[in-house]
């Protein structure tokens, strides 16, 4: 498979990279950073030997000459690697430290503070349809996602099937982030109903057969293992009454659908919606990300009696409303939720993005294809239909 130009652009100096397992962070990394020295902590010999002598970092930096990069791999393995890597950017303030992570919870457990603000955070994110070009294929990417591992994999449902028993065996029972491991992957299949909803805490729990308590710490872990993220209401200047639960996604419409249940009760048009809804999700973010503008961020909006749009991207001069439906026709009802909004935010601007092949403008909202404006969506470019 020919090598896919990801849009992440490192930052100047040393900085922090997090991102899911299989989201091409060492890959990008080797491209940008081929003479960089690398540290590489899933692999057992080097972990025994770090995890031994932390201190060793600090007696290879020395050994080198000018200015070095160093890439140290899934850092989370190690925390007290922090200390040394925060005590060698001191001593040596020519050398560029690279760590990467596909969780921060560690970290955050063990209290260190990333570096004192000494490094960057940036994150890198599933494929965007963009930088699959002429490749990207909305069916597919709804019914395997677009994590690099599994969409470069000669059996893409192989490698998904596989996906998450990889973090629940190498992040979850080895790091002993939860005391039960059987629970936390029946606490999986039961939060896949809640991808693309509102987050129901206390069903979910009804579910599992477990307390509160117990699923908040789970759906903590999840977001920590950055596997799913919690989208929180648009209440800036408010006019109606909203409501003030999150929703919930899995990072990839990929992940959701293999961790989803389906039986003869499940209706296809269902599980197709909140795909299509978790894949423009996952665009977003990753759009935000990588345009490196820290003012911009991604909301849902719903009033209490129910009327909903799907996501609001708010910045310092960016507030666009976005309603998704998986359909292939749309009528004046769909796009009810965006003009609402709109009679709240006049400033807003509005798109309905389709499964159709149609641009139609309904009651002045745009509706557009969804894998038009999907393959449109670049970093650095602002939102348009």
């Amino acid at each position: 498979m020919a090598t896919i130009k990801r849009f992440y652009q490192a930052p100047a100096g040393s900085f922090f990279l997090f991102g899911p397992r299989g989201a091409g962070k060492s890959t990008c990394l080797k491209q940008v950073f081929a003479e960089a020295i690398r540290i590489d902590l899933l692999d057992r010999e080097t972990y025994r030997l770090y995890a031994a002598r932390p201190e060793r970092l600090g007696e290879l930096v020395a050994a080198q000459g000018g200015s070095a990069k160093f890439v140290l791999d899934e850092v989370q393995k190690i925390p007290e690697l922090l200390d040394v890597v925060h005590q060698q950017m001191e001593m040596h303030p020519q050398h560029t430290f690279i760590l990467t992570g596909s969780s921060a919870r560690k970290l955050k457990r063990s209290g260190v503070d990333l570096l004192a603000g000494r490094a960057a955070l940036t994150s890198m994110h599933p494929f965007m349809a963009a930088e699959l070009g002429s490749d990207f294929d909305l069916d597919v990417a709804l019914d395997t996602g677009l994590v690099p591992i599994v969409y470069s994999a000669p059996d893409r449902r192989a490698a998904l099937s596989a996906y998450l028993g990889l973090y629940l065996e190498q992040e979850v029972k080895v790091e002993a982030l939860v005391r039960d491991v059987g629970g936390f992957a029946r606490f999986l299949e039961a939060i896949s109903f809640s991808h693309a909803s509102v987050l129901n805490i206390t069903g979910v729990a009804r579910e599992c057969q477990v307390n509160r308590n117990t699923v908040e710490g789970y759906v903590d872990v999840l977001e920590d293992l950055l596997i799913g993220f919690r989208l929180p209401v648009f209440s800036r200047r408010a006019k109606r009454n909203l409501i003030r639960h999150p929703k919930f996604y899995f990072f990839d419409c990929g992940v959701y659908r293999s961790v989803r249940p389906r039986g003869p009760l499940d209706a296809p048009e269902e599980m197709a919606g909140a795909s299509l809804e978790g894949l423009v999700a996952q665009h977003l973010r990753a759009w935000i990300a990588y345009s490196k503008r820290t003012d911009l961020k991604l909301y849902y909006w719903r009033t209490k009696s129910g009327t909903e749009v799907d996501f609001i991207v708010y910045g310092e001069d960016t507030l666009f409303a976005f309603e998704v439906k998986s359909a292939r026709h749309v009528h004046r009802p769909d796009v009810r939720g965006l003009r609402q909004f709109a009679q709240d935010y006049p400033l807003a601007q509005t798109c309905l993005l389709y499964r159709g092949v149609e641009r139609l403008m309904i009651d002045g909202v745009p509706c557009v294809p969804c894998a038009d404006f999907l393959q449109r969506l670049r970093p650095g470019k602002a939102l348009s239909v």
